[in-house]
């Protein structure tokens, strides 16, 4: 694989698992009586966090697996389960459990500030995202590769950014149904994904290799 199939790789499964787009009813839920300017700061800081959150877990991934015995195989195939639990729901057009609960929403709805959690972890960074970016980073190969997942990473989070932003500005102006039409779409693109990174599991397996 190259630099550049990589780059793409990386960017769109991490795009369509962190679903920006999918996030911006809970964001414009939890709040109703913010200013602009409030919505804009903390959808900064959860983006953020969800970044760091997400650079973090891909740099240690490693030495994780190597402290739980864990093989690279088996995480990728128990990730590429969670990405398609998660892309069923969103072919259904609502939010997964796997990513936020009713009760995270509630209390996110409750507090003042939401842009460290929900919002952040585990709206944007949840364990599907971080599996992702487990995944992703045991697939590059060199160092090159390995930068392109972080910048990759930060190009998530700016863009979310760029699509809460725009949320904030323009609530009234939101179509549910055009939403509803893109989690869909972006649901079935998260499948394909998670079946993809399946079939990658198994070439590393000595019984699937041609």
């Amino acid at each position: 694989m190259t630099l550049v199939e990589y780059s793409l790789l990386a960017f769109s499964s991490l795009f369509v698992i962190v679903d920006p787009v999918a996030a911006v009813p809970a964001f414009l839920a939890m709040t109703p009586r913010d200013t602009v300017a409030a919505r804009l700061r903390m959808a900064r800081l959860a983006c953020l966090v969800a970044v760091g959150v997400l650079v973090v877990f891909a740099a240690a991934g490693r030495w994780i697996f190597k402290f739980l015995g864990i093989t690279l195989p088996a995480f990728q195939i128990a990730g590429s389960l969670l990405l398609l639990r998660i892309a069923l729901d969103m072919l259904q057009a609502r939010l997964s459990p796997a990513r936020q609960t009713d009760e995270e929403l509630e209390q996110g709805t409750a507090k003042d500030d939401i842009a460290l959690t929900p919002l952040a972890v585990p709206i944007l960074a949840g364990p599907g995202a971080i599996s992702t970016a487990l995944i992703l980073l045991n697939q590059a190969k060199g160092v090159e590769q390995v930068a392109a997942l972080f910048v990759c990473i930060g190009l998530v989070g700016a863009v979310s950014f760029g699509i809460l932003a725009l949320a904030a500005r323009g609530a009234k102006q939101l179509s549910p149904l055009a939403m509803k039409l893109v989690t869909r779409l972006m649901g079935l693109l998260l499948a394909a994904v998670g079946v993809q990174f399946i079939l990658n599991a198994l070439e590393q397996i000595p019984m699937f290799r041609r």
